[in-house]
Protein backbone atom coordinates (compact mmCIF):
# COMPACT_ATOMS: atom_id res chain seq x y z
CA UNK A 1 0.00 0.00 0.00
CA UNK A 2 1.45 3.28 -0.88
CA UNK A 3 0.52 6.05 1.42
CA UNK A 4 2.61 9.29 -0.70
CA UNK A 5 0.25 8.28 -3.46
CA UNK A 6 -2.58 8.35 -1.19
CA UNK A 7 -1.96 9.05 2.02
CA UNK A 8 -4.43 9.73 5.29
CA UNK A 9 -6.26 12.21 6.73
CA UNK A 10 -5.68 13.05 10.08
CA UNK A 11 -9.27 11.60 11.20
CA UNK A 12 -8.41 8.72 9.27
CA UNK A 13 -5.23 8.26 11.05
CA UNK A 14 -7.29 9.01 14.90
CA UNK A 15 -9.97 6.67 13.56
CA UNK A 16 -7.27 3.48 12.10
CA UNK A 17 -4.87 4.08 15.48
CA UNK A 18 -7.57 3.76 18.18
CA UNK A 19 -8.78 0.83 16.65
CA UNK A 20 -4.71 -0.72 16.64
CA UNK A 21 -4.27 0.72 20.15
CA UNK A 22 -7.84 -1.11 21.76
CA UNK A 23 -7.02 -4.68 20.09
CA UNK A 24 -4.00 -4.79 22.57
CA UNK A 25 -5.14 -2.87 25.46
CA UNK A 26 -8.46 -4.10 25.84
CA UNK A 27 -9.34 -6.98 23.92
CA UNK A 28 -12.22 -8.02 25.83
CA UNK A 29 -13.75 -4.98 24.57
CA UNK A 30 -12.61 -6.03 20.82
CA UNK A 31 -13.63 -5.32 17.94
CA UNK A 32 -15.40 -1.36 19.03
CA UNK A 33 -18.75 -0.39 18.44
CA UNK A 34 -18.96 3.22 16.96
CA UNK A 35 -19.62 4.73 19.85
CA UNK A 36 -16.51 2.85 21.90
CA UNK A 37 -14.34 4.43 18.82
CA UNK A 38 -15.60 7.55 19.11
CA UNK A 39 -14.85 7.98 22.67
CA UNK A 40 -11.21 6.32 22.14
CA UNK A 41 -10.94 8.70 19.40
CA UNK A 42 -11.49 12.03 21.35
CA UNK A 43 -9.55 10.32 24.95
CA UNK A 44 -7.46 13.62 26.53
CA UNK A 45 -4.64 11.47 27.61
CA UNK A 46 -2.08 9.89 25.23
CA UNK A 47 -3.39 11.32 21.85
CA UNK A 48 -1.90 14.36 19.55
CA UNK A 49 -3.32 16.31 18.52
CA UNK A 50 -6.50 15.78 21.44
CA UNK A 51 -9.65 15.82 18.93
CA UNK A 52 -13.81 16.11 19.55
CA UNK A 53 -14.79 14.21 16.54
CA UNK A 54 -18.54 13.38 16.04
CA UNK A 55 -20.05 9.83 15.66
CA UNK A 56 -20.78 10.83 12.48
CA UNK A 57 -17.29 11.96 11.29
CA UNK A 58 -15.98 8.41 12.85
CA UNK A 59 -18.79 6.60 11.01
CA UNK A 60 -17.91 8.76 7.89
CA UNK A 61 -13.97 8.27 7.98
CA UNK A 62 -14.59 4.17 9.22
CA UNK A 63 -16.51 3.76 5.38
CA UNK A 64 -13.40 5.42 3.96
CA UNK A 65 -10.92 2.76 5.75
CA UNK A 66 -13.39 -0.23 4.92
CA UNK A 67 -13.01 1.15 0.91
CA UNK A 68 -9.20 0.84 1.52
CA UNK A 69 -9.58 -2.57 3.31
CA UNK A 70 -7.79 -1.11 6.30
CA UNK A 71 -10.67 -1.66 8.55
CA UNK A 72 -13.56 -4.59 8.12
CA UNK A 73 -16.64 -4.42 9.99
CA UNK A 74 -17.84 -7.74 11.75
CA UNK A 75 -21.10 -9.39 10.94
CA UNK A 76 -23.02 -11.06 13.30
CA UNK A 77 -23.36 -8.69 16.32
CA UNK A 78 -26.59 -7.00 17.01
CA UNK A 79 -24.15 -3.35 17.43
CA UNK A 80 -22.04 -3.06 14.52
CA UNK A 81 -18.29 -3.63 15.54
CA UNK A 82 -14.91 -3.05 13.52
CA UNK A 83 -11.90 -4.15 13.57
CA UNK A 84 -8.41 -2.71 12.11
CA UNK A 85 -6.40 -5.17 8.96
CA UNK A 86 -3.70 -2.78 9.36
CA UNK A 87 -0.69 -5.67 9.42
CA UNK A 88 -2.18 -7.70 6.68
CA UNK A 89 -3.31 -4.19 4.14
CA UNK A 90 -0.06 -2.78 4.57
CA UNK A 91 2.45 -5.67 4.94
CA UNK A 92 4.10 -4.97 7.85
CA UNK A 93 4.99 -7.11 11.07
CA UNK A 94 3.40 -6.86 14.61
CA UNK A 95 6.66 -4.80 15.62
CA UNK A 96 6.15 -2.28 13.50
CA UNK A 97 2.54 -2.03 13.33
CA UNK A 98 2.95 -0.57 17.02
CA UNK A 99 5.13 1.11 16.10
CA UNK A 100 3.31 2.95 13.35
CA UNK A 101 0.02 3.01 15.33
CA UNK A 102 2.15 4.41 18.41
CA UNK A 103 2.69 7.65 16.47
CA UNK A 104 -0.28 8.14 14.88
CA UNK A 105 -1.59 8.62 18.28
CA UNK A 106 0.56 10.35 20.27
CA UNK A 107 2.90 11.91 16.89
CA UNK A 108 6.77 12.14 16.66
CA UNK A 109 9.01 10.34 19.91
CA UNK A 110 12.29 8.87 20.21
CA UNK A 111 13.05 5.27 19.86
CA UNK A 112 13.27 5.42 23.97
CA UNK A 113 10.14 6.66 23.90
CA UNK A 114 8.36 4.21 21.69
CA UNK A 115 9.64 1.44 23.42
CA UNK A 116 8.24 2.97 26.75
CA UNK A 117 4.38 3.54 25.15
CA UNK A 118 4.38 0.24 22.81
CA UNK A 119 4.65 -1.69 26.12
CA UNK A 120 1.14 -2.85 26.39
CA UNK A 121 1.38 -3.12 22.44
CA UNK A 122 4.40 -4.80 21.66
CA UNK A 123 7.28 -5.36 24.46
CA UNK A 124 10.11 -4.79 22.63
CA UNK A 125 13.50 -6.64 24.28
CA UNK A 126 15.29 -3.48 24.35
CA UNK A 127 15.95 0.28 22.16
CA UNK A 128 18.30 -1.31 19.80
CA UNK A 129 15.31 -3.45 18.33
CA UNK A 130 13.00 -0.61 18.43
CA UNK A 131 15.28 1.34 16.24
CA UNK A 132 16.21 -1.73 14.02
CA UNK A 133 12.37 -1.61 12.82
CA UNK A 134 12.09 2.05 12.39
CA UNK A 135 15.31 1.64 9.98
CA UNK A 136 13.69 -1.39 7.97
CA UNK A 137 10.15 1.15 7.62
CA UNK A 138 12.46 4.19 6.76
CA UNK A 139 14.42 2.06 3.86
CA UNK A 140 11.12 0.18 2.89
CA UNK A 141 11.29 -0.13 -0.88
CA UNK A 142 9.11 1.45 -3.56
CA UNK A 143 7.65 -1.74 -4.73
CA UNK A 144 5.99 -2.48 -0.94
CA UNK A 145 4.79 1.35 -1.27
CA UNK A 146 7.76 3.47 0.15
CA UNK A 147 9.25 4.53 3.80
CA UNK A 148 6.78 4.60 6.24
CA UNK A 149 8.49 6.55 8.75
CA UNK A 150 10.96 9.42 8.69
CA UNK A 151 14.02 10.41 11.13
CA UNK A 152 13.95 14.00 12.55
CA UNK A 153 16.36 16.43 12.72
CA UNK A 154 17.81 16.37 16.05
CA UNK A 155 16.78 19.21 17.89
CA UNK A 156 20.12 21.61 19.13
CA UNK A 157 20.38 20.24 23.09
CA UNK A 158 18.77 17.30 22.43
CA UNK A 159 19.83 13.73 23.20
CA UNK A 160 18.06 11.63 20.58
CA UNK A 161 16.35 11.87 17.34
CA UNK A 162 12.68 11.63 16.91
CA UNK A 163 10.45 9.62 14.49
CA UNK A 164 7.61 10.53 12.84
CA UNK A 165 5.16 8.55 10.42
CA UNK A 166 4.66 9.18 6.74
CA UNK A 167 1.08 7.55 6.54
CA UNK A 168 -0.60 11.23 6.34
CA UNK A 169 2.16 12.07 3.45
CA UNK A 170 5.19 13.75 3.58
CA UNK A 171 6.34 14.58 7.11
CA UNK A 172 5.86 18.54 7.83
CA UNK A 173 8.57 21.08 7.95
CA UNK A 174 7.13 22.39 11.12
CA UNK A 175 7.54 18.44 12.54
CA UNK A 176 11.27 18.33 11.69
CA UNK A 177 12.13 22.05 12.82
CA UNK A 178 9.96 21.76 16.03
CA UNK A 179 12.86 22.16 18.46
CA UNK A 180 14.77 24.97 16.75
CA UNK A 181 11.02 26.99 16.66
CA UNK A 182 11.16 26.46 20.27
CA UNK A 183 14.54 27.63 21.05
CA UNK A 184 13.89 30.17 18.52
CA UNK A 185 10.52 31.86 20.38
CA UNK A 186 12.63 31.72 23.70
CA UNK A 187 15.59 33.63 21.88
CA UNK A 188 13.04 35.92 20.47
CA UNK A 189 11.07 36.54 24.02
CA UNK A 190 14.26 37.18 26.05
CA UNK A 191 15.79 39.66 23.06
CA UNK A 192 12.38 41.31 23.35
CA UNK A 193 12.46 41.64 27.42
CA UNK A 194 15.69 42.75 26.39
CA UNK A 195 14.94 45.82 24.72
CA UNK A 196 12.50 46.59 26.69
CA UNK A 197 14.61 47.08 29.85
CA UNK A 198 17.21 49.32 27.78
CA UNK A 199 14.62 51.64 26.31
CA UNK A 200 13.10 51.75 30.44
CA UNK A 201 16.40 52.68 31.19
CA UNK A 202 16.72 55.48 28.26
CA UNK A 203 13.84 56.66 29.43
CA UNK A 204 14.88 56.99 33.10
CA UNK A 205 17.76 58.54 32.01
CA UNK A 206 16.38 60.92 30.14
CA UNK A 207 14.12 61.98 32.62
CA UNK A 208 17.04 62.49 35.34
CA UNK A 209 18.98 64.62 32.99
CA UNK A 210 15.77 67.15 32.15
CA UNK A 211 14.85 68.81 28.91
CA UNK A 212 17.72 70.56 26.83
Amino acid sequence: MDFSAQPLTPVQARVLATLMEKACTVPDSYPLSLNSLQLGCNQKTARDPVMNLSEAEVADTLDTLRERSLVVEVSGARVARFEHNFQRAVGVPQQSAALLGLLMLRGPQTAAELRLNTERWYKFLDVASVEAFLDELQERSADKGGPLVHKLAKAPGAREARWAHRLCGEVAATAVAGGDKAQDDERIAALEARVAALEQQLAELQAALGPH
